[in-house]
């Protein structure tokens, strides 16, 4: 952000677009909620769209949240209709409210319904301006957050199959307001951004008015230190994109504990934030990671350890770090009937299917006329394994495969008439390993994300 604010206009619209290399190749929705900001933004899109050769189209999402909210819908499609814009209207369930609050939820809700527009190449025009910039930081800054968070909204980001843009944050609501004013625009005037019980408004109404009668263009200010934390935030994730490329563990994903500990203190803080993110975890707090860096400074004394926050985890086993979605522990005492040439679903873990193969798998002639049965562990499982003279138990298979326990609790076991007979995708036992070119049945498991 420069210096001095520019005035808004469709002109100076035209030059951030530029800026920002959205140009006539770029196919841009804008999300469109009628409100004074996004108004400003369609009609100044729809102003340059002949001397831009501009791609445009709109979507308004109705939450179902306000009482005029179908009213306000019909008003959008209006306003389009004059503009020659297409739009789409999408009616989403605002749900998660007691998890995520009111105001989160429902920008959950949004934010999914709006990447159903979103194709490769495409990008998504959200008119957030320099005021919600400065008003995003603030509430940062008061949840403790660090440099990602002050740095509040980038112009552009990545988003779904394409990317999303923000063009009016060099501008504030004032400047909209008067432009929106002189055109003789007419908007939605939402009653709930009145209500100081949210966040936001409490800023917006309460706290700013006095920030800036005593700092002048306060607003703008704030904002543009989200910009410099921006430049920030990339030589940061540069530096743990370099740190991770020492760091990976022996799978894809997995983050080696003793290339950890060779980081200074920051730098393993900022490469664990930067390994969450990535997969699209929500960030830990300052004591979660803490409890992560902690696990990753002792060795635990059963080798394997959890951390867990709202909506992630992390495990540690052995010498790596795991990062995974919470998930409920399926049921240990279930037992299932299959049919190999039936995909079986198996609930809390997946889907088992077999393909046929030859000399590999599950012998079909062995098991041809014995009932199969698909349990999980229960303790004290035995395999002989091919070419091994004596049985082994199946928990120190699994050890030596270095398969961690929460894996290993999804992983199902087909019993033939009672005895094991192959332990998921990963090993078959005597005497039921198809040989030779004798006809097999080759198992494939597809585990739940």
């Amino acid at each position: 952000m420069s210096g001095t604010t520019p005035v808004f206009s469709p002109a100076a619209l035209a030059d951030v677009l530029r800026r920002l290399g959205l140009s006539s190749a770029t196919p841009l929705t804008v999300a469109f909620s009628g409100g004074l900001d996004s108004c400003v933004l369609l009609h100044a899109l729809a102003g340059l769209r002949e001397s831009l050769a501009l791609t445009l189209r709109a979507v308004h999402v109705d939450h179902g949240l306000h009482p005029h909210s179908a009213d306000w819908s019909r008003q959008v499609q209006q306003t389009c209709a004059r503009l020659n814009i297409p739009c789409t209207v999408e009616c989403v369930q605002v749900t998660q409210i007691r998890g995520h609050g009111l105001e989160d939820a429902a920008r959950r809700a949004r934010y999914a319904a709006l990447a159903r527009h979103v194709g490769p190449g495409e990008v998504l025009l959200t008119a957030h301006q320099a005021d919600d910039q400065a008003e995003t930081v603030l509430l940062q800054l008061l949840r403790g957050t660090g440099v990602h968070g002050l740095a509040a909204m980038p112009a552009v980001v990545p988003f779904h199959r394409g990317r999303l843009a923000r063009p009016l944050l060099d501008f504030t609501r004032e400047q909209l307001a008067a432009w929106a004013a002189r055109e003789g625009l007419e908007w939605i005037e939402d009653s709930s951004n009145q209500d100081l019980r949210f966040a936001r408004n409490f800023l917006r109404h309460r706290v700013f008015p006095l920030l800036e009668a005593h700092w002048p263009e306060a607003s703008r200010r704030i904002a543009r230190s989200a910009g410099m934390a921006a430049e920030a935030v990339e030589l940061l994730d540069e530096l743990a994109e370099s740190d991770w490329n020492l760091c990976r563990g022996t799978e894809e994903g997995r983050l080696s504990v003793g290339a950890l500990r060779g980081l200074s203190p920051p730098r393993s803080r900022n490469l664990v934030r930067y390994w969450l993110r990535r997969q699209g975890f929500q960030a830990p707090t300052a004591m979660h990671l803490d409890q992560v860096l902690a696990q990753v400074a002792r060795d635990p004394a059963s080798k394997q350890a959890v951390i867990r926050w709202p909506g992630a985890e992390v495990c540690r086993y052995r010498d790596e770090l795991t990062a995974r979605k919470p998930r409920r522990e399926p049921d240990s005492t279930l037992r299932l009937h299959w049919n190999p040439a039936d995909t079986l679903e198996i609930p809390g873990v997946g889907r088992l299917r077999a393909e046929p193969a030859r000399g590999d798998g599950l012998s079909q002639e062995r098991i041809e006329r014995a009932p199969l049965v698909v349990g999980l562990r229960q303790g004290g499982e035995i395999c002989r394994l091919p070419g091994r003279a004596h049985h082994h138990k199946l928990k120190k298979l699994l050890q030596e495969a270095g398969i961690p326990p929460w894996e290993r609790r999804r992983l199902p076991l087909v019993y033939v008439d009672g005895e094991l007979a192959a332990i998921g995708d990963r090993w078959v036992c005597e005497p039921y390993v198809a040989h030779g070119d004798e006809p097999g049945w080759k198992l494939r498991l597809e585990l739940i994300s």
